[in-house]
């Protein structure tokens, strides 16, 4: 019997929603249910030739890199003698093919009942009676779009499953799930639209099966599940979404991933990712690397570091500062960017929020300072991103490393109600650099840091970059486990300036 070994626990894949009979029976009739769906694309080298880039699917890469295995023998599943290090299809969806099962559709509620008997089911087939084994026993739930609904269905309907399954889920990873509903046109899924199932998006419906109010669906209410073990991993692509000959992203539109939008994409207070991928199809989210590379780092990896943006100075170009002080109105907005790569990336990036892709952090200056230029009371200072790192991957040094490209830009000026463009220049930034930066745990279990401005000296020379100063303050948006905060002054000969609050911490 092997053992159980953290952090490999099993991993449940929950496929998504299945619309039609025919797509149903499609589903069915695949053993890994689009776990198995890779990408080939194409690159262009560094010589500047186009060569075929391969991804070969989140299965096929777990079962290459950290030894995981399916569970199929024979032209069967197996239901003993299993690794712990195993691959689970989830099949709900096989009662609805009438070559497995009545025909019937099973409802959200059902399917996350069926998950619990198979999560009891693993457990029992994994650790026959060691007791120790089955106090020890977890599982990881990693689902896409609609599986996300059913997984959350589990963890917070008491009505669902027992306190005892619910304690075995250790992590939840979700593709593309629409933690608050879907919107078509800007209006929620009507809760009459019961064909096919599509009012499994009402907020109304949600609210139901997920236990909590409807305007509180994409929070985990009274589950006890702590929110930072569930990410959510959300597309920006709209337009390489082909479901409908294209209908359904023209319907949703752009800040989407051509079905979900963004901003119904996440459970409040869990760490998230942005990438620029598809709701699926052949730039679909699970079929990507930057899908695979924040679900390794999620599931297997030993750290977690989060940033914060604390704009403390914004400032006018000298016309519009100079009509500011003549008493003008002045209207304008931000956008904020921030893509986050480890060292040694050369293919993906873990998180990407910029303009170009739709989904950059927009703030109004009126909701960051006050008339005369001063800092609001009520400010907020954006989190940009929440990432995990693997120092098991370090492939120099002994550091963690990783680069954070930041961006401050306008997006226009309004003085007196009025679009000012005569004196704009497109692409003006306010601010914009690489922070690189260097991590290492100290044995008291704080961390030590260090950093590099890598537009300004090159990341990998001498080691004479900052030491930041250490704060203890926790207040850093997203729960975390106790973590350092670090202070990184950001300026720029424009007179912007900001500080990024970065949180590590240890992550199991």
């Amino acid at each position: 019997m092997e053992r159980i070994e953290r952090p490999y626990f099993p991993i449940i894949y929950v496929r998504g929603y299945a619309m039609t009979r025919d797509e149903i029976v499609e589903t069915t009739s695949t053993p890994f249910m689009g776990f198995e769906a890779g990408s080939t694309k194409m690159r262009q080298a560094q010589d500047g030739s186009i060569v075929k880039f391969v991804f070969e699917s989140p299965l096929v890469r777990l079962m290459k890199d950290h030894n995981y295995r399916d569970v199929y023998e024979f032209g069967a599943e197996r239901r003993s003698r299993i690794s712990p290090r195993c691959i689970v299809i989830h099949r709900y969806y096989d009662p609805a093919d009438p070559a497995f099962g009545d025909g019937r559709t099973p409802s959200i509620t059902d399917a996350a009942a069926s998950l619990g008997r198979r999560i009891l089911e693993l457990r029992d087939s994994i650790c026959g009676n060691n007791a120790a084994m089955r106090k020890e026993f977890r599982v990881y739930l990693v689902a896409h779009s609609m599986g996300g609904l059913i997984c959350r269905c589990l963890l917070q309907n008491p009505e669902v499953g027992t306190a005892e399954t619910r304690a075995m889920v250790d992590k939840v990873f979700t593709y593309a799930t629409p933690h608050n509903g879907i919107d078509v046109a800007g209006i929620n899924v009507p809760n009459l639209l019961s064909i096919n199932d599509m009012n499994n998006f009402n907020r109304t419906t949600m609210g139901k099966y997920l236990k909590v109010p409807k305007d509180k669906v994409n929070t985990l209410g009274d589950s006890g599940f702590p929110p930072e073990r569930l990410f959510c991993l959300i597309g920006t692509n709209s337009r390489d979404y082909a479901a409908a000959h294209g209908l359904s992203s023209f319907a949703v539109g752009s800040l989407s991933d051509g079905l979900v939008r963004i901003a119904n994409a996440y459970v409040d207070g869990a760490p998230r990712a942005f990438v620029n991928r598809s709701h699926s199809g052949y730039f679909g989210i699970v079929n990507s690397e930057e899908g695979y590379q924040n679900l390794v780092r999620f599931l297997f990896g030993d750290t977690c570091a989060t940033a914060q943006l604390d704009i403390k100075t914004l400032p006018f170009p000298p016309e519009i500062e100079a009509a500011r002080k003549r008493g003008k109105k002045i209207e304008s907005s931000y956008y904020i960017e921030a893509t986050v790569a480890p060292r040694g990336a050369y293919t993906y990036e873990l998180t990407s929020r910029t303009e170009a892709n739709q989904c950059a952090i927009r703030r109004e200056y009126n909701d960051m300072f006050n008339a005369d230029g001063s800092v609001s009371a009520q400010a907020r200072a954006p989190v940009l991103f929440s990432v995990f790192l693997d120092s098991s991957k370090i492939m120099a040094g002994s550091e963690i490393a990783f680069s954070i490209n930041l961006a401050v830009t306008n997006a226009g000026y309004q003085v007196d109600g009025a679009l000012f463009l005569k004196n704009h220049i497109p692409g003006e930034h306010l601010f914009r650099n690489t922070l690189v930066l260097f991590a290492r745990p100290a044995e008291d279990g704080s961390w030590r840091l260090r950093y590099v401005w890598s537009d300004d000296q090159w990341a990998g020379g001498p080691k004479n970059e900052a030491e930041l100063d250490v704060a203890r303050s926790t207040a850093i948006g997203i729960a975390q486990q106790a973590p350092n905060v670090f202070r990184v002054p950001l300026r720029s000969g424009k007179g912007f300036e900001a500080e990024l609050k970065l949180s590590l911490s240890d992550w199991a």
